[in-house]
């Protein structure tokens, strides 16, 4: 009986399948971007090879955006700690034009002491090498397929015109980089930097590193973090409005989802007055007519919850395809989460329409026409 009575309108059956979907769809493509964003950014300050991030005082572990507000002699106060085998400065500078993107200052130079290499993993270049001069840029693979950017291309960053020297495997810091004196400059901080990369001679000696950094006279006030405190940092709770933003979101699509299953079940209530009344004729009790309309809205919703995924798969891919540097996430928990809420909305949005159906009287009924 159910499956007979929504193929009886089989055009309102489409598009509330097709709300749903868009419920769905919306929920895991939202939270999927912004979880790819957030993960993307935590690996790749991973990949840097860094066992402590020095910040200065009243930062937030999400950085990028500070400027560079502290001198750059930090760096040679860190080296004097314990433990400590590599300090590398940097200035960061936050883009908000097209994507939104951080341009990292660094100094390549192996025999400088701020040489950002001797993080870890030195740079991987796939074509170029280095900075040949201080108006060079090195760009990762990514970032030049997005951009069909290659060696010897120019990009203009704070209206100055930047020769990318080399491009390099992905995954490790920014998408690009300029030279730490030029970017300094340009920003009117010379000598100054946004924050420092500690490595240290062991990992298990970073939390001891931390400790000696907040001990140090004139260094109470800076944040330092080990690498597992950052990556523990980096979820949607502890990014500013984010978790709202997802709440915000969820409250849109299950509104869309519960409007839509409300106005097609009470649409089919209205239309099956006399169907009622003949059921309740036949000894159909309250409970069996709403079980009726509650299984009607629940075939519903998991048809919906099919079509949003096969939605979200074809968005994701095509996502994937033409913005190379936002890998679309499928987090299967929120798989599940926008399962649960969507046959929810939908089961809460039938309850009414249900009810007045269970009531109706079937001597009424019968009578409609």
């Amino acid at each position: 009986m159910v499956i007979s009575n929504l193929v009886h309108r089989p055009l309102r059956t489409v598009i509330s399948v097709f709300a749903i979907a868009i419920e769905v769809t919306l929920i895991l493509l939202i939270v999927g971007l912004c979880l790819s964003m957030l993960n993307d950014n935590a690996d790749r300050q991973k990949g840097i090879g860094f066992d402590v991030m020095v910040s200065p005082p009243g930062s937030s572990f999400f950085t990028g955006i500070t400027g560079a507000p502290v001198s750059i002699r930090v760096a040679d106060k860190l080296r004097t700690l314990p433990h400590v085998a590599a300090v590398s400065p940097i200035v960061m500078h936050f883009i908000t034009t097209k994507n939104p993107e951080v341009i990292d200052g660094i100094e390549l130079d192996p025999n400088s002491p701020n040489d950002f290499n001797k993080m870890g993993r030195p740079f991987q270049y796939l074509s170029g090498g280095p900075f040949q001069g201080p108006n060079d840029m090195i760009v990762d693979d990514l970032f030049a397929q997005d951009h069909h950017a290659k060696v010897g291309d120019e990009f203009e960053v704070l209206n100055q015109k930047f020769r990318v020297s080399g491009i390099v495997e992905h995954g490790k810091g920014a998408r690009r980089y300029i030279p730490i004196a030029t970017l300094s400059e340009l920003l009117g901080s010379e000598g100054k930097a946004s924050m420092f990369y500690v490595r240290t001679d062991s990992p298990q000696n970073a939390a001891a590193v931390v400790e000696a950094i907040k001990a140090t006279p004139g260094m109470e006030q800076y944040v330092a973090r080990s690498l597992a405190e950052y990556a523990s940092l980096m979820t949607v709770n502890n990014i500013p409005f984010l978790a709202t933003f997802f709440n915000i979101v969820i409250g849109i699509a299950l509104t869309i989802g519960f409007i839509v299953i409300f106005q097609s079940m009470y649409t089919a209530v209205m239309e099956r007055t006399r169907e009622i009344g003949i059921l309740k004729s036949l000894g159909a009790t309250r409970l069996y007519i709403l079980n009726v309309i509650l299984r009607e809205a629940f075939v519903l919703a998991i048809g919906g919850v099919l079509m949003g995924l096969l939605l979200t798969a074809l968005a994701s891919a095509g996502i994937n395809h033409k913005f190379p540097l936002h890998k679309m996430v499928w987090d299967y928990h929120w798989v599940m989460r926008a399962t649960v809420l969507a046959v929810i909305g939908a089961l809460v949005g039938a309850i009414y329409p249900a009810l007045r159906a269970a009531q109706k009287d079937p001597i009424e009924a019968l009578a409609y026409e």
